[in-house]
C-alpha cells in the first residue's frame, strides 16, 4: 500500500509538472498592427501577450479585421458602471490592468459589442489566465499590451487610430539558428582538441629549444585526478544550488569571474599569432617592478589591455541583445580553447570517470529536480535561463548564445536565443584531447581524433532532433556523452588498442622526446621524468642534443639515442608545430 501510494504520488507530480508545461505554452506572443485613420505615417506592429484559450487569433495579418481603438485607460473596467453610455460597438478598448480579474474586464468589454480587449500594464506582461468555464464563455481575444508601446502609439498615430491583432505562426526551429552553434560546437572541440595534442608535442621540441624571452614560455597543464574530479562535481552541485536560491546575489559574482577568465582565454588564443609577427618587438626598459622586470614585450602588454577592454566593453554592454551576444560566444569560445589547452585528462579512465559522473548531474538537474522544488521548474533550466522572478533580469554568460535569425515579427516581442552551455564543449572537448594526443603516441593518423570529433557532432544533431520532438530544454551531455565515449571505445576495441588507450599508455607523463625520432610505444621509453626538469633533456641524451645550434630544429638523423632500428616518429603531427615556433 505505501509503495502504490509513493507511485501514485509520483504520477501525480508528473501530471502537474505536464500540466504546468501547457499552461506556459497556453501563453504566446502575437502582434497588433496599428495604423492612423487619418492616412499619414505607415502602419506599425507592436507586441502582446495573449491567451489562446480565451480566442484564437488569425495567423496572417491578411485575415484580420482592422478595428477602430477606443482609448478607456482612465477605466479599470470592473463594474458595468466603467463601461461608457453607447459601449464598444465593434472596437477595441484599451483599458488599464488591475483592480479585478482578466475575466470580469474580457465579460464587460464582450457584453457592451467589443470585438477584443487591450488590457495596458505598466509592469511585466503576464499571461491573462482564466478557467475552462470562463474560457468557453468568452470569444473575443484578450491581450496584454505594455504602457511603454501604448504612448509611442498615441505619438506616432495619435488618437485616431485602428488596429488588427494577429499571432504569426513561429517555426518550430530556427535552422540557421542551429547551424550556427553547430558550427561553433564543434569548431571550437575540434580546434581546442588539435590543439591540446599539437601543444605537446611542441612542448617535447621547445624543452630542447634554449628561448630567454618570457613570452615563449606556455602555461604547464594540469593532469586532472579522480580526486580533482569528485571535488569539481560536488562544486558544480553546490553552485548550481546556491544560484536557484541566492541567483540575483550570486550572478554578478559569475559575470565578473566569466570577464577575467574569457580576457585570459582571449589572449592565450591570439598571442601565438602575435609571437609570429616579425614587428614591433620591442621591450620594456630594465626596472624593478613585479613581472615588467622580465621585460616583456611592448606588444605582449597591448595585447592584454586590448583583450581586457574586450571584456570590460561586453560586461558594460552585455543585456544588448543586438549585438552583445557575438562579444559573448567569441570570448565564450576563446574560454573553452583555452581550457582545453591547459587542462588535460591523462587516461581514458579519467575521461570515461569525468563524462560519466557530469552525465548522471546534468541528468539529474533537468530531469529529476522538477520533482524536488515547489515550482515545478527544473533547477538547471532555471538558472542556465534565469528565474521568472529575478529582480535584476541578467543572465548567466556561461553559455554560446545565438537568436532567432528568422524574419518573423515576433521578434519584436522577445529575442528567442538557443543556448549551449561551456560544459557540453568542454567535457567532450576534454575526451577529443585526449583522443588526439593518443593518436599521437600511437601515430595513428589522427584516427580516435577524427572520429571523436564526428561523434561529438552527432551527438549535438540528435541533441537538436530531441529538442525539437520535446519543445523543451535538453541536457544535451545526455546524447554527447553516449556518442563520444562509446565510439572511442569501440575504436580502441577494433584497433586492439583498448588497454593502452584504456591507461594512457604512459604518455602521460610528457617523457622528454626529440620531435623527429621519439622513442616508440612499445620500446623502451627514457628514465628521466622531463616535468622535474623542463628546461634541459635528460644527461643520456645531451650529446645528441648538443649540436645543433639553439635556434634550429635538429636534423632528421642527429638524434641516435633511440637505436639505428627506431622507425622515425611523429612525422605527420610533429613537424608542423616545430619549425613555426
Amino acid at each position: 500500500m505505501a509503495a502504490a501510494a509513493v507511485a501514485a504520488a509520483a504520477l501525480a507530480r508528473l501530471a502537474a509538472a505536464f500540466l504546468l508545461l501547457a499552461a506556459q505554452v497556453a501563453c504566446e506572443y502575437g502582434m497588433v498592427h496599428v495604423v492612423s485613420e487619418a492616412g499619414g505615417p505607415k502602419g506599425k506592429d507592436y507586441c502582446i501577450l495573449y491567451n489562446p484559450q480565451w480566442a484564437h487569433l488569425p495567423l496572417d495579418l491578411s485575415k484580420a479585421s482592422l478595428l477602430q481603438v477606443r482609448d478607456w485607460t482612465t477605466s479599470v473596467l470592473c463594474s458595468p458602471a466603467d463601461l461608457p453610455a453607447k459601449g464598444f460597438s465593434n472596437q477595441i478598448p484599451l483599458v488599464a490592468r488591475g483592480n479585478c480579474t482578466f475575466y470580469e474586464k474580457v465579460r464587460l468589454a464582450q457584453g457592451s459589442g467589443a470585438r477584443g480587449l487591450l488590457i495596458i500594464s505598466k509592469e511585466t506582461l503576464v499571461p491573462p489566465g482564466g478557467n475552462k468555464t470562463q474560457y468557453d464563455e468568452i470569444g473575443i481575444p484578450v491581450a496584454l499590451l505594455s504602457y511603454k508601446d501604448m504612448l509611442d502609439i498615441f505619438e506616432t498615430f495619435g488618437r485616431a487610430v485602428r488596429a488588427a491583432l494577429y499571432a504569426p505562426k513561429e517555426p518550430m526551429l530556427d535552422y540557421n539558428n542551429m547551424v550556427i552553434i553547430f558550427i561553433m560546437a564543434v569548431g571550437t572541440v575540434a580546434l581546442g582538441g588539435y590543439w591540446a595534442g599539437s601543444r605537446d608535442v611542441r612542448k617535447r621540441y621547445m624543452k630542447h629549444k634554449r628561448d630567454d624571452g618570457p613570452e615563449k614560455h606556455e602555461d604547464e597543464a594540469v593532469d586532472v585526478t579522480p580526486v580533482m574530479i569528485c571535488v569539481f562535481v560536488v562544486m558544480c552541485c553546490s553552485m548550481l544550488v546556491l544560484l536557484y536560491h541566492f541567483y540575483d546575489q550570486l550572478v554578478y559574482v559569475i559575470i565578473g569571474i566569466f570577464c577575467l577568465a574569457s580576457s585570459t582565454g582571449l589572449y592565450s588564443c591570439l598571442s601565438p599569432l602575435l609571437q609570429r609577427l616579425p614587428f614591433c618587438r620591442c621591450r620594456v626598459p630594465d626596472n624593478s617592478l613585479p613581472y615588467f622586470h622580465k621585460r616583456p614585450q611592448v606588444r605582449t602588454l597591448l595585447l592584454a589591455l586590448l583583450c581586457l577592454a574586450v571584456s570590460v566593453v561586453w560586461g558594460v554592454f552585455r543585456n544588448e541583445d543586438q549585438w552583445a551576444w557575438i562579444l559573448q560566444d567569441a570570448l565564450g569560445i576563446a574560454f573553452c580553447l583555452y581550457t582545453l589547452k591547459t587542462i588535460r585528462l591523462p587516461t581514458f579512465k579519467a575521461c570515461t570517470l569525468l563524462l560519466l559522473v557530469l552525465f548522471i548531474y546534468d541528468v539529474f538537474f533537468v530531469f529529476i529536480t522538477p520533482f524536488l522544488t515547489k515550482s515545478g521548474n527544473s533547477i538547471m533550466v532555471e538558472v542556465a535561463t534565469g528565474p521568472s522572478d529575478s529582480a535584476t533580469h541578467e543572465k548567466l554568460p556561461m553559455v554560446l548564445k545565438v537568436p532567432r535569425l528568422n524574419a518573423s515579427p515576433l521578434a519584436l516581442c522577445d529575442r528567442p536565443f538557443s543556448l549551449l552551455g561551456f560544459g557540453d564543449i568542454l567535457v567532450p572537448g576534454l575526451l577529443v584531447a585526449y583522443c588526439h594526443r593518443f593518436d599521437i603516441q600511437v601515430q595513428s593518423s589522427r584516427v580516435y581524433f577524427v572520429a571523436c570529433t564526428i561523434a561529438y557532432g552527432i551527438g549535438l544533431l540528435v541533441t537538436f532532433m530531441a529538442l525539437a520532438l520535446m519543445q523543451r530544454g535538453q541536457p544535451a551531455l545526455l546524447y554527447l556523452v553516449p556518442c563520444t565515449l562509446v565510439t572511442s571505445c569501440a575504436l580502441a576495441l577494433w584497433r586492439r588498442e583498448l588497454g593502452m588507450f584504456w591507461t594512457g599508455s604512459g604518455f602521460a607523463k610528457d617523457l622528454p622526446q626529440s620531435p623527429w625520432a621519439p622513442a616508440s610505444a612499445d620500446g623502451p621509453q627514457p628514465q628521466a621524468d622531463s616535468d622535474a626538469t623542463p628546461s634541459r633533456p635528460p644527461p643520456g641524451q645531451e650529446a645528441a642534443l648538443s649540436p645543433p645550434p639553439a635556434e634550429q630544429p635538429p636534423e632528421p638523423s642527429a638524434p641516435e639515442e633511440s637505436g639505428a632500428g627506431a622507425p622515425p616518429q611523429e612525422t605527420e603531427t610533429g613537424l608542423a608545430p616545430g619549425p613555426s615556433a
